[in-house]
């Protein structure tokens, strides 16, 4: 196997402010290679892996905002109003405004590799009970391993043999060398990893952690872009049969995001005051709002003309309930429901029950979006009456829109765009279907240099470049750079 040069460096753990793990005694030390001697370690070993999980640079916000951002779902006021880059495809091997993809997501599968090794050790030497939390490290290897992937290399179904990322699935001494394997090696492990871990995962609600259905969501996820359909189609239909979750009514839909833990929520991370909470200027939330008398200007993104016409196909939509009006431009002085306030709770900016506002879960993997799997999965498999039967139970969100015949993987797309909106997804999709990804460039005083309106994946820009401080560090893998860098 190939293999790319990479720095790893050490991450003091956090004790997370989980329920579930109250009982903890908290540590603020960096993982040692024999820090986990018994299961109240691997207990605080993993609450510091899932308060990694929320770093600003990765699943606390840049990687959902990665998603919105550059998939026209999202357009900008004005230039030069900070996380823009992403909309703008402004990213070169010098600038590290998203270099911290790179070194958080290998500081997680660090952190991995730690519990999963450690744990090992003491299994070997007789101690039992262990297996869940190394199943959920192993699954949260696996995600980041895959999510990188996604960022740094071509997608599965474009080049399979083009370079990924370097695998990390052991522990390597600091300053290690490690070359890019292929995306298709990278793949290989992240099912592989999934797969090991699932049988000792519970089968039951864990709120706020990783369980047996989040894993299989996330190799659902990973079939898609394999273009295995089928197997996709089986693993969402496994999960939404279990009936450990149930889909929100339209009554429910607004109010699920001012609550934690809603019955849709399969893998959620939480965020916690004093912890996560990035505040009202740093947060998720802030910055899919803009103006709108909530004084919020300073913000960035609101979404796009496509995406408002979209939902705009029925006005009774029940989405319509979490997006607010934006001021775009006093010389402009008008008003629309361009605002997103899904990371903070409601309109009215409630939070979802915490003391800071700010400090709203992230919904990682909700049952909508498994339902959405199993009906694009259908659709492409020929199987009608499941393409229907699950789509519909999603289009309800638009009461006054019939179901109509004969569900496409397009139809379902579109669908999955309305019910995601702000959650990171948008992007991928368009990546995977080869679709062409349009760009709202009309707001006023927008100008951007860095790429077209229009393009598909072949744009370079759509794959990050491994930054500059990476390849100083490890002169190897300048020649594995990704093309037009």
């Amino acid at each position: 196997m190939k293999k790319i040069s990479i720095v790893l460096t050490a991450i003091a753990l956090v004790l997370s402010s989980c329920a579930d793990f109250l009982d903890v005694k908290p540590t603020n030390q960096a993982a040692a290679s024999l820090s986990i001697m018994n299961e109240s370690d691997a207990k605080v070993m993993l609450n510091g892996l899932y308060s990694a999980l929320t770093t600003s640079s990765f699943y606390g916000r840049n990687f959902i905002l990665y998603g919105d951002a550059k998939s026209g779902d999202l357009t900008v006021q004005s230039n030069g109003r900070g996380y823009d880059y992403m909309f703008a495809y402004n990213h070169s091997v010098s600038g590290y405004s998203m270099s911290g993809f790179w070194t958080s997501g290998y500081n997680i599968i660090m952190l991995c590799n730690n519990i999963i090794e450690n744990i090992d050790r003491l299994k070997e030497e007789g101690t039992t009970g262990l297996d869940e939390y190394r199943a959920q490290a192993l699954t949260i290897r696996a995600m980041v391993h895959y999510d990188m992937c996604r960022l740094y290399g071509k997608c599965y179904n474009d080049d399979k043999s083009s370079y990924g990322i370097p695998i990390a699935d052991k522990t390597v001494p600091a300053g290690a060398q490690l070359l890019r394997n292929s995306v298709e090696e990278v793949y290989s492990v992240v099912i592989r990893d999934l797969d090991d871990a699932a049988t000792s995962l519970s089968k039951k609600k864990n709120n706020g952690f990783v369980n047996y259905y989040a894993n299989r969501a996330l190799k659902a996820r990973a079939l898609m872009d394999m273009e295995n359909y089928s197997g996709a189609l089986s693993l969402a239909e496994e999960i939404i049969n279990s009936g450990v979750y149930k889909l929100y009514t339209n009554k429910e839909w607004a109010a699920s995001w001012s609550s934690q833990f809603g019955s849709e929520s399969i893998f959620e991370l939480g965020m916690y005051v004093n912890e996560g909470d990035l505040g009202n200027t740093g947060c998720l939330g802030a910055q899919y709002i803009l103006g709108g008398g909530n004084g919020r200007n300073n913000q960035i993104f609101m979404a796009s003309k496509a995406f408002l016409e979209l939902l705009g196909e029925d006005p009774d939509d029940v989405r319509w309930e979490i997006m607010g009006q934006d001021q775009v431009g006093e010389s402009e002085g008008y008003l629309r429901p361009g605002s997103c306030y899904k990371y903070y709770g409601s309109k009215d900016m409630k939070g979802d029950g915490k003391a800071s506002s700010s400090a709203v879960n992230i919904k990682l993997i909700r049952l909508s979006e498994i339902y959405l799997i199993a009906a694009e999965a259908a659709a492409r498999t020929s199987n009608a009456s499941k393409a229907s039967s699950y789509y519909a139970e999603i289009h309800k969100r638009s009461p006054n829109l019939p179901v109509p015949n004969g569900i496409t993987a397009a139809m379902v797309l579109n669908e999955k765009n309305k019910e995601l909106f702000g959650e990171g997804l948008r992007f991928w999709d368009l990546i995977r279907t080869n679709a062409t990804i349009v760009m709202d460039d009309t707001t006023p005083d927008v100008k951007v240099t860095t790429r077209e309106t229009s393009f598909t994946r072949s744009f370079y820009k759509c794959i990050l470049p491994i930054y500059n401080g990476e390849m100083n560090a490890n002169p190897g893998i300048r020649a594995q750079q990704n093309p037009g860098y």
